[in-house]
């Protein structure tokens, strides 16, 4: 009965704190850490035990596969250089720094001191990503913090087995060497062969239920198998998971693919805001063991704030430090985004689980353990807190919700495009109306998509035609299920035809609020400043207009030649094939309205380009 209440508290303390904290400016894992240690000081709480194995076995392998599964490989790749940098290189750094502050106030050999150090520099992927999307931050940034959390815990884990064993006994260079050996190269081999195994037992297992439950043992089987070898069991996490999220649109069907992303939704959201509370419940605990020892309460104090802020300025010091060689080369990292980046260091269940699997007879262990439980408490209120009002005051911002709908536009239309050719090759002498009915509804996908960019949404005043086709879509959907259910309560119909045909209804009506809830930001994005330019024209353009209802150079369709790419003026939003294309008509835009700046309107791209001047620039972008 105690673990049953226990799990009901946990779970309805994370629902209420993570609908308080959609409605007011605080991070729900900072917020569930406040709370949990609110509660650890009430006798009659149960205090639920929270070992390293239930947090480094437990929650660290699905948290990190629910990560890497929805990290893109492709724009993980293109950021690999800043995510090494910032993974090995800045946990190493900031650990010898942590170990050399930390041997400077308390009695405590290296190797121990070494230990906290490794333990504390890992940014948390959960806190830093959860905080991260609340502030808005651009994709870049984002993605360059996601693939640091994945990977940094390797890093740390690796530094601080090697401490630890330095602890009992004395180390060689050739066993480090080895033992970084085995993360680096057996851990990642473990999780690709987990991640072959499993995609190919995806192609076999084509039940939607069969298959959700495989994406359950993955990250347990990538984890267990690296960590029997000695090797990095979070390395073979992430590539499995990467590996995974990049062929799954490929080898599972729709059905599973949606019922994956269902369950795993829930299963992370409910784990990594659980783990936040636990961390807050043995606040007391770790409290009470630390001040039993020896040391005064204002040197403990000390130590903790001095970790601390040598956590925060190490970061602040390094990533400004390699940020020449953070960026791509066509495009480095600005030092808005370093500065966004140097202070999105917020700490979480990795630091406090690595805490705990220091050996029981560690110097001051217990003393150690509140320096982690500080330093995850400090970073997520001071950078939890300000890391929002920082990007504000950079003026960095997230993706804007028009530069998405116009690459989704584009995009839809490729693909709608490639979809038509594809019937046609297959269709047969007898299909010519079934590929005029097929080709008349794509073209109507593929204007829906440009019309929520047009005058009329702009306006906010005239219903467009996919927003009267979604309203009264949901009138008869209301109506048709009302229907359903009244032959229901009849027992006019058998239970599984009515229960089929509601679900058919609720994926239909889920497919329309989604659209909703998009367009609904489109219509409310604020405007966006472009920022510095090159020129006075580029300066004084717009950073968004409102765009022709279509996806198409007019030119190239009345002339029959075909675009190469297409571009937008910034001034009216005419849509015009490039300079490469045969007609030129964007040029030719240009010298018939005098209108200085076009912009690319092909997908990921925002550069600008004035005619009057001869140059370009990136655009706001993001």
């Amino acid at each position: 009965m105690e673990i049953l209440l226990l799990v009901v508290g946990c779970v309805s303390t994370v629902l209420a704190a993570t609908w308080l904290c959609r409605r007011v400016p605080m991070p729900a894992p900072l917020l569930l850490l406040i709370i949990g240690a609110a509660a650890s000081y009430e006798p009659w709480f149960p205090l639920p035990e929270l070992t390293a194995e239930m947090a480094l076995f437990g929650f660290l392998p699905p948290l990190l596969y629910a990560a890497a599964v929805n990290t893109s490989l492709v724009d993980f790749r293109t950021n690999l250089p800043a995510i090494g940098y910032l993974s090995i290189g800045f946990v190493l750094f900031c650990a010898l720094g942590v170990a050399l502050v930390i041997t400077g106030l308390l009695p405590v050999p290296f190797a121990a001191a070494f230990a906290v150090g490794a333990i504390v520099a890992p940014p948390d992927a959960v806190a830093a990503v959860a905080v991260a999307r609340q502030a808005g931050l651009p994709r870049r940034v984002v993605t360059i913090l996601e693939g640091e959390s994945l990977l940094n815990d390797a890093t740390a884990l690796v530094a601080l087995r090697t401490a630890v064993a330095a602890l009992a006994a004395s180390v060689t260079l050739a066993e480090v060497g080895t033992d970084l050996a085995l993360a680096v190269l057996v851990g990642p081999l473990a999780g690709f062969v987990v991640a072959k195994i499993s995609i190919w037992l995806f192609r076999v297992l084509t039940d939607a239920i069969a298959s959700t439950t495989l994406t359950f043992l993955i990250p347990f089987a990538a984890y267990a198998l690296a960590e029997s070898f000695h090797a990095s069991g979070v390395l073979a996490v992430v590539v499995a998971g990467l590996m995974v999220g990049h062929v799954t649109p490929v080898v599972r069907s729709a059905p599973a693919r949606v019922s994956t992303w269902m369950n795993w939704s829930t299963i992370q959201y409910v784990l990594e805001h659980t783990v936040f509370l636990l961390i807050g419940l043995h606040t007391h605990q770790i409290l009470d063991a630390a001040a039993s020892y020896p040391v005064s309460n204002l040197s403990i104090a000390g130590v903790s704030v001095a970790v601390l802020a040598a956590v925060i300025g190490l970061r602040i010091v390094y990533v400004m430090a390699v940020r020449p060689f953070l960026g791509r080369s066509h495009r480095p990292l600005s030092w808005r985004e370093a500065a966004i980046i140097s202070w999105a260091g917020m700490r979480g269940v990795v630091t406090l689980a690595a805490a705990l699997t220091l050996p029981a007879d560690t110097p001051l262990r217990p003393v150690l353990l509140l320096i982690a439980l500080v330093t995850v408490a400090g970073t997520l209120l001071i950078h939890g807190l300000t890391l929002p009002l920082l990007a504000r005051r950079l003026g960095v911002h997230g993706p804007d919700p028009r530069e998405d709908a116009l690459q989704e536009a584009m995009v839809t239309q490729r693909s709608v495009i490639a979809g038509m050719a594809a019937m046609k090759e297959a269709a047969g002498p007898d299909d010519g109306e079934l590929i005029a009915r097929l080709k008349q509804a794509g073209k109507r996908r593929v204007d829906l998509q440009w019309e929520r960019l047009g005058h009329a949404r702009a306006g906010g005043g005239a219903e467009s035609g996919a927003m009267a086709y979604r309203r009264l879509r949901l009138i008869g959907l209301t109506a048709e299920r009302a229907k359903l259910l009244e032959i229901r309560d009849r027992g006019f119909a058998d239970h599984e035809v009515l229960s089929a045909l509601l679900a058919e209804l609720d994926v239909e009506e889920a497919t329309l609020l989604i659209r909703e809830d998009r367009e609904r930001e489109v219509r409310e994005a604020p405007p966006r400043a472009s920022g510095n330019a090159p020129c006075v024209h580029l300066d004084g353009a717009p950073a968004e207009v409102d765009f022709e209802a279509h996806g198409d150079c007019l030119d190239c369709l009345a002339t029959g030649q075909e675009p190469v790419e297409l571009r937008m003026c910034l001034s009216c939003g005419h849509i015009a094939c490039c300079d490469s294309s045969p007609g030129k008509h964007a040029a030719l835009h240009f010298r018939q309205t005098g209108h200085p700046v076009m912009r690319s309107i092909e997908p990921g791209e925002h550069w600008r380009w004035c005619y009057i001047d001869q140059l370009h620039d990136e655009g706001p972008g993001e």
